[in-house]
C-alpha cells in the first residue's frame, strides 16, 4: 500500500484551488472568475445541482457544456464504473478484441441505422478530426466546407472548420476550407462546383447563438453533396443523445441521413471522456482497406473500458428514464415560458431553440433611458448586457448559466436532462427578477455593467 490518500489530499490543499490554477495552469482562468463573481467553491454534487460550503444549493444550467446530460452522478452510470473497475478486464491490450466497444457500437448504431461503423476516440474534437480524415481519404479530396459561426472544437484539423478568428487567429497555417452562412444553398453549392470538396460539416443547431439550420436546409445540402460527390458531416456534440428532444437534431429533418456523425460530451455519462464517429460501411472500408492499414488512425485511450461502460450505461438510461421525450417537454415548457416574457421586457428580443437547448436573445430597447445604458455597454463589448443578466442569476439566485459565445448578447441554457417543472419555475421566476431590475434601473446591476466596461476598456 502506498502513502498517497485523495480524501485527505483534497482536505489539506483543497481550498488553494484558486491559487493553484493561477501558478501552474491557465492563469486568466481564475483571473476572469473574480472579474464576473464566478470565483464560487462549491463542495458537492448531485443531479442538476452544486452545493456550497454553506449547504446553499445552485441550479446548474449549463451542464458542463452539455457534458452533463443525465445530471452529475448518476448511480447507475457511477455503478457501471465500479463494476468495470472491479472486473480487472485486461483492457488496451491494443491486440485483442474487447466486448464493451462492441457493444456499444450496436447500440448507438440503433439510433442511426442507415450508419454501419464506429471508430471510439476520446473527445469532441477527436470525433471531427476523424471524420475529416475519413472525409478527406474517402473522396480524395482536400476541402472542408463548414460554417460562419461554426464551432466544432480547437484541435488544428477542427479548429480549420472553426467558423470565429478569435479562436482562430496566430494558428495558421491550417487546413483548407472555406466557411458558408447557415441555410445558403447557393454559396454551398457554388463551392461545391469547383470539385475539389470532400464534405460539408454543419452543427444542425449552431451552439454558438443558438440557432437551427433553417427548415429543409439540411436535406437540401445532402442532396446536393451527394450529387456533387461530397459527404454530409453532422456535428452532434452537443445536440446529441437527446439534448434536443431527438436522439440526434439532425432527426427534426425527414429524410436526412449524414455520412458521418460527430457525438461526444454527453456520452461520458460525466465520468470518462469519450468521442464516437459513427460512418457509413464504404467509408470505413476505403480508410482501412487493408491489414497494412489497421492503425492507419487510432487513439491511444480509445474505446478503453471505462469510457464503453459509462456510455452503455448513458444509453441505458437514456431509455429507461425516457429524458428524450422528457427534454422535448421540458424543454417546450421553459422556452414558451421564456417566450411569453417576450412583450413585456424590451430588452428581450427572443427565445428559441429546441428541447433543452434554448438560446435567450437581448436587443436593442426602444425606450431613451434604457437605450443610452445599452450603448455604454455596446460601445466597450457587445456582450456585456448578457453577461450582466448571468452574474445576478448566480450571485442572487443562485443558478449557473453561461452567455453563448464571444461578443454575443445570447444566453445559452442547456440544463441536465433530468430537470423538471420545478427547476422550470425557478428558473422563470430568476430570470423575471432580474429582467424586472434591468427594466427597473437597477442600481446594483447597471452598476456591475459599467464595473464590466471598465474591465472591457482594460483590456483593450
Amino acid at each position: 500500500m502506498t502513502g498517497f490518500d485523495l480524501t485527505e489530499l483534497l482536505a489539506e490543499r483543497g481550498g488553494e484551488r484558486y491559487a493553484l490554477h493561477t501558478r501552474h495552469l491557465n492563469h486568466q482562468l481564475p483571473r476572469m472568475l473574480h472579474t464576473i463573481g464566478f470565483d464560487k467553491v462549491y463542495e458537492r454534487a448531485e443531479g442538476a445541482y452544486f452545493w456550497d460550503a454553506d449547504g446553499q444549493d445552485y441550479l446548474d444550467m449549463l451542464a458542463g457544456f452539455g457534458v452533463m446530460g443525465l445530471g452529475r452522478h448518476h448511480p447507475v452510470v457511477r455503478q457501471a464504473l465500479h463494476d468495470v473497475l472491479d472486473a480487472q478486464l485486461a483492457d488496451l491490450t491494443r491486440f485483442d478484441c474487447q466486448p464493451l466497444p462492441g457493444l456499444l457500437a450496436e447500440k448507438l448504431l440503433s439510433h442511426t441505422p442507415h450508419l454501419d461503423r464506429v471508430f471510439f476516440g476520446n473527445s469532441g474534437t477527436e470525433a471531427v478530426e476523424t471524420a475529416l480524415k475519413f472525409a478527406r481519404y474517402a473522396t480524395g479530396r482536400p476541402r472542408i466546407l463548414y460554417c460562419t459561426h461554426a464551432f466544432h472544437g480547437l484541435t488544428t484539423g477542427s479548429l480549420s472548420v472553426n467558423g470565429e478568428d478569435g479562436f482562430r487567429d496566430g494558428f495558421a497555417p491550417l487546413l483548407p476550407d472555406t466557411a458558408v452562412e447557415l441555410g445558403d444553398l447557393a454559396a454551398l453549392e457554388r463551392e461545391l462546383k469547383r470539385g475539389d470538396v470532400a464534405g460539408f460539416v454543419v452543427e444542425p443547431i449552431q451552439g454558438k447563438g443558438v440557432h437551427p439550420a433553417p427548415p429543409g436546409f439540411l436535406r437540401a445540402a445532402q442532396e446536393l453533396l451527394h450529387r456533387h460527390k461530397a459527404l454530409l458531416i453532422a456535428d452532434e456534440v452537443q445536440t446529441g443523445l437527446g439534448r434536443t428532444g431527438d436522439f440526434f437534431a439532425y432527426q427534426h429533418e425527414d429524410g436526412v441521413e449524414p455520412d458521418l456523425v460527430c457525438v461526444a460530451k454527453a456520452l461520458s455519462g460525466g465520468y470518462v471522456p469519450v468521442g464516437a464517429t459513427f460512418g457509413k460501411d464504404w467509408i470505413f472500408k476505403k480508410v482501412y482497406s487493408s491489414m497494412d492499414r489497421v492503425l492507419v488512425h487510432s487513439a491511444s485511450f480509445g474505446a478503453n473500458a471505462q469510457a464503453m461502460a459509462a456510455g452503455l450505461a448513458v444509453l441505458s438510461v437514456l431509455e429507461d428514464e425516457k429524458l428524450v421525450a422528457g427534454a422535448r417537454r421540458t424543454g417546450e415548457l421553459l422556452r414558451s415560458r421564456l417566450a411569453e416574457l417576450i412583450p413585456r421586457y424590451e430588452l428581450l428580443h427572443d427565445v428559441r431553440g429546441r428541447g433543452l437547448m434554448i438560446g435567450i436573445e437581448f436587443g436593442r430597447p426602444k425606450s431613451l433611458g434604457l437605450r443610452s445604458r445599452w450603448t455604454m455597454l455596446q460601445t466597450a463589448r457587445k456582450g456585456l448586457f448578457a453577461q450582466m443578466v448571468v452574474v445576478p442569476l448566480l450571485q442572487r439566485h443562485r443558478i449557473l448559466t453561461q452567455v453563448s459565445g464571444d461578443h454575443l448578447e445570447v444566453i445559452k441554457l442547456i440544463p441536465p436532462l433530468i430537470i423538471g417543472e420545478r427547476e422550470v419555475d425557478r428558473f422563470v421566476e430568476a430570470f423575471t427578477a432580474v429582467m424586472d431590475d434591468a427594466h427597473g434601473g437597477g442600481g446594483l446591476m447597471w452598476d456591475f455593467g459599467r464595473t464590466l466596461v471598465k474591465q472591457a476598456v482594460a483590456n483593450r
